[in-house]
């Protein structure tokens, strides 16, 4: 049962709490979406380690039934599916700089229609938690995907075309956090400001057997990090 959805228009952000034990479910609105998200332990202690997530479950990009990783190694999250086999972790989130291509733009000129990085979208909702941009990490780029380019210097390079309107990735919450996203364009995007939205929707989680859930048997570290969270929060 669904507890609460809502659509983040595309070149947006939105945060919330979220408790453990939910699943966070994000559905693309449009070809090409891209959802930068960073996740925060409510208490401040932990926040998403990506160089460390991906290193201990062996991938370069983000794709289920990984589980990802703050920087003590517990479990914030786990990807309990996907229609997507790559979600990008290298990339990093937008920054204002990456916008200058599309022109000159300002709230006072365009309104709502203002171009916002996604960085700038993240410090806004950062701070309505009392959090600023210190607290900036490693981003995922859900619905992304970056591939090495046949240059001299094995350049990443956006790949257009990955995801549709209609694809979904869904994150079973292991600890109590803060989700900030943005639905700013990659940075390495190309083309016309068209972002897309994405729709979030926050529901229960199933009850979990580590014996037989995909997360828990993915990998020893995998189930390291969930067993960390368990114990955190017993």
């Amino acid at each position: 049962m669904s507890l609460f959805a809502m659509e983040v228009p595309g070149g947006a952000a939105w945060s919330s709490p979220v408790r453990a034990g939910r699943l966070v479910t994000l559905t693309a609105l449009g070809d090409d979406a891209n959802c930068s998200v960073l996740l925060v332990a409510a208490d401040r202690v932990d926040r998403l380690n990506l160089p460390d997530t991906l290193k201990a479950q062996m991938s370069a990009r983000v794709i289920a039934p990984m589980v990802l990783m703050s920087d003590r190694g517990l479990a914030l999250a786990s990807v309990v599916a996907s229609s997507l086999d790559w979600h990008d972790a290298l990339g990093g989130f937008s920054h204002p700089a990456h916008l200058e291509r599309h022109g000159p733009t300002s709230y006072a000129a365009d309104r709502n229609d203002w171009r916002r990085s996604a960085r700038t979208g993240l410090v806004s909702e950062l701070t309505k938690h009392g959090l600023d941009e210190r607290d900036l990490h490693g981003s995922v780029n859900f619905f992304s995907k970056v591939a090495v380019t046949d240059d001299d210097r094995a350049s990443l390079t956006h790949v257009t075309g990955h995801s549709r309107a209609g694809d979904t990735v869904t994150l079973r919450v292991e600890h109590d956090l803060l989700v900030a996203l943005s639905t700013a364009p990659h940075p390495m995007a190309t083309g016309a400001w068209a972002p897309a939205g994405v729709r979030v929707e926050v529901s229960h989680a199933p009850e979990v057997d580590p014996a037989t859930d995909a997360s828990w048997c993915f990998r020893d570290e995998s189930a390291r990090a969930l067993e960390m969270s368990r114990r955190a929060a017993a």
